[in-house]
């Protein structure tokens, strides 16, 4: 069973500040902001929330097909997922455009600022949903604005079942777009920050989103994260990582494991422990896909941390 894996591939360039942002952004004087972060530490990863959830879901054993447009130096993200086994059968290359590239900046506190630039993603509405044979479930991750609007409606007209997943794309719509997005949806993943903007922007409680799909999710960090449902809510705990080394990519990895286990018809509070301890394995190394271990290995952890076994 393919699942479609829509958003951006990306360079991420991750660079360190060893100290807290808070210490050097006085919350009085943002208006007038010009500050400068010494970031001795620096490393090029691959990344992008498409790329980022297929390699995940490749590491369970899932066959997920990423759909994306990318740019001229492309080269070395294709040699990666190609020794991975990953289909890139449905990644377009702009020749005259830049693979898109995230530059992440953390701090002490695993906050992050992140400057982005979209390259070729722009053009990721020339790929479509409709011309993808074999898929039985996908994700609307950040993405192009044209291409987000046009994969969760595709989706919706072929009946497949799909998360729509926001993430920082949120900015570029509107209300009334994004509620059309979260009905055409089977499930809608935020972190808590994105939640109360998600509600803000579309005027909707938790329990209006959670009405209009089957599960909203809404991660909360080493607090777990929430199912809220027309059944109510449920609350999934954290899995406990061995370190805390860098959480760039933990959340596609906790969408990994969603898409995994509720492709698999397991129950939600097995999909989400399942997604909770994908983001755990993931945040005790450096970069979003450096990761590596198999689904024996995945599930012997998973009984480890949770007390039962995986079926």
């Amino acid at each position: 069973m393919s699942a479609l894996i829509c958003g951006s591939l990306a360079y991420d360039t991750i660079m360190v500040f060893q100290d807290q942002f808070k210490n050097h952004i006085l919350p009085d004087k943002v208006h007038i902001l010009n500050v400068s972060f010494l970031v001795p530490r620096m490393r090029r990863e691959f990344g992008g929330c498409a790329g980022n959830i297929a390699y995940n879901l490749n590491l369970l054993g899932g066959d997920p097909i990423p759909m994306a447009t990318v740019g001229q130096d492309f080269a070395p993200y294709r040699e990666h997922f190609e020794e991975c086994g990953i289909t890139l059968a449905q990644v377009k290359e702009i020749p005259d455009l830049y693979t898109a590239q995230a530059f992440i900046t953390t701090d002490l506190d695993d906050n992050q600022i992140t400057a982005f630039h979209p390259g070729a993603m722009m053009r990721s509405y020339e790929n479509h949903v409709r011309d993808v044979p074999g898929v039985k479930f996908g994700i609307v991750g950040p993405d192009g604005y044209e291409a987000m609007l046009q994969n969760s409606a595709e989706f919706a007209e072929r009946d497949i079942p799909f998360i729509f997943d926001p993430g920082q794309a949120m900015p570029l719509y509107n209300g009334k777009e994004l509620t059309t997005m979260i009905e055409q949806a089977t499930y809608v993943t935020v972190n808590d920050y994105e939640s109360s903007l998600l509600q803000e922007k579309t005027g909707l409680s938790e329990k209006q989103i959670a009405e209009r799909v089957k599960a909203y999710i809404i991660t909360r960090g080493p607090k777990g994260s929430e199912v809220h449902s027309r059944d109510g809510e449920l609350h999934i705990p954290s899995a406990n990582a061995m370190r805390v080394v860098d959480p760039t990519g933990c959340g596609d990895a906790y969408r990994a494991g969603l898409i995994f286990g509720l492709m698999r018809d397991m129950d939600m509070a097995t999909a989400g422990r399942i997604a909770s301890l994908m983001g755990a394995l993931k945040i005790e190394h450096l970069g979003p896909q450096n990761q590596r271990f198999d689904y024996e290995q995945f599930a012997e952890q998973f009984r480890q941390q949770f007390g039962y076994a995986l079926r």
